[in-house]
């Protein structure tokens, strides 16, 4: 998943949208979430939280969260803080302005595929599954 979200992050998917394309093309959920997925665009379009993690966020919610067969709210915050931690210990932060201080450009998007690549790779391997 890390290699096709990048892939898709390259190619014009904001960072939002790269994860969840990904989440949809390896069957974790519905085509109708990514249209959800791009106002979590570079931090929400205010720089608050990554795209990467908004995504990611996104696709697990839609696995675990309330009203889902296979979680529920305890479950959905328990996978949502288990996906933050983890991000952390790769990224010291979640903040999408403290995470590409002083980056414009391409400079930024190449930076950013990091970001991209571990929300992908998390939640893969939250989820188990080999794509």
């Amino acid at each position: 998943m890390k290699n096709k979200a990048i892939e898709y992050y390259m190619s014009g998917y904001s960072c939002s949208e790269s994860i969840v394309k990904t989440a949809i093309d390896a069957g974790l959920c519905d085509a109708s979430l990514l249209p959800c997925a791009t106002s979590f665009s570079g931090g929400m379009l205010s720089g608050c939280l990554c795209g990467a993690a908004a995504g990611a966020q996104l696709v697990l919610g839609y696995n675990f969260g309330r009203g889902n067969s296979k979680g529920n709210e305890d479950e959905g915050r328990a996978k949502a803080k288990e996906f933050l931690e983890e991000f952390k210990k790769r990224n010291k932060v979640t903040c999408c302005k403290v995470l590409s201080r002083g980056l414009e450009g391409m400079e930024r998007k190449r930076h950013c595929c990091k970001m991209v690549g571990d929300g992908a790779e998390i939640l893969e391997q939250m989820l188990k599954v080999r794509v």
